[in-house]
């Protein structure tokens, strides 16, 4: 689709609008943000387009489009798909070996579990190698718990930095912020920086990792957005 609009607006009910007519969602409910903060963010992605609209460039837009279309409708059955993860998180598979790789991983994932005792009051078990262990159920119910109590914009950029990062922790850490994306990134990688340190870079690899970085720091700076 090519640009068509002139001025690009947010009305009283935080609605973005290009030449005074409503922004609208593939399922055309219009883009109502929760918070003006985004609303503003989003409202600039819109102002940004040049000659034809990219989606890759507006990825703050894309969030909102599925905030609305696809969890709001169902918000419960979204948050269990985001809860599934507790039970695989990356944080409690650790590396058997060697040591330097053992202990890059227990300074950059401990203090996230360690948070999420405390602030959970719940345990975790934590194993060397990729043999699943199931977590204790009151940790999962939980971590259902905090996940459900969310809205669905709030869902909404959970998903992709669970899913980027294989840690539900580490995405309530970073939702709480009591930790930034950079530091989230830092430990979702800490396996791929090893492993790029001992064999070289990939190219193709190096590029698909930006990628994933950009998505990640997108939904973090959505998730931000929403205070």
């Amino acid at each position: 689709m090519k640009r068509f609009w002139t001025d690009v607006t947010i009305d009283d009910e935080r609605v973005v609008r290009l030449d005074g007519r409503p922004v609208r969602t593939p399922g055309r409910v219009p883009l109502a943000l929760p918070s003006l903060p985004l609303a503003e963010a989003v409202a600039e992605e819109w102002r940004s387009v040049m000659e034809e609209i990219d989606p890759r460039t507006m990825p703050l837009t894309g969030l909102t489009n599925a905030a609305i279309d696809r969890v709001a409708p169902a918000p419960s059955a979204f948050a269990a798909g985001l809860v599934a993860y507790a039970e695989t998180d990356l944080l409690c598979y650790r590396a058997e070996s060697p040591a330097e790789l053992i202990q890059r991983e227990a300074e950059a994932w401990d203090p996230l579990l360690d948070w999420a005792r405390a602030r959970y009051d719940v345990h975790f078990e934590v194993v060397s190698g990729l043999m699943h262990r199931p977590q204790p159920e009151a940790t999962v119910a939980r971590l259902a718990e905090a996940v459900a109590s969310r809205d669905a914009f709030s869902l909404v950029a959970l998903q992709p930095i669970v899913t980027i990062s294989g840690t539900l922790v580490g995405a309530l850490a970073v939702a709480e912020q009591f930790i930034d994306a950079d530091t989230l990134w830092e430990a979702a990688t800490v396996d791929e920086t090893w492993q790029a340190e001992q064999w070289g870079v990939d190219p193709l690899a190096v590029e698909a990792s930006a990628i994933r970085r950009r998505d990640l720091e997108a939904a973090v700076r959505f998730l931000m957005l929403l205070d």
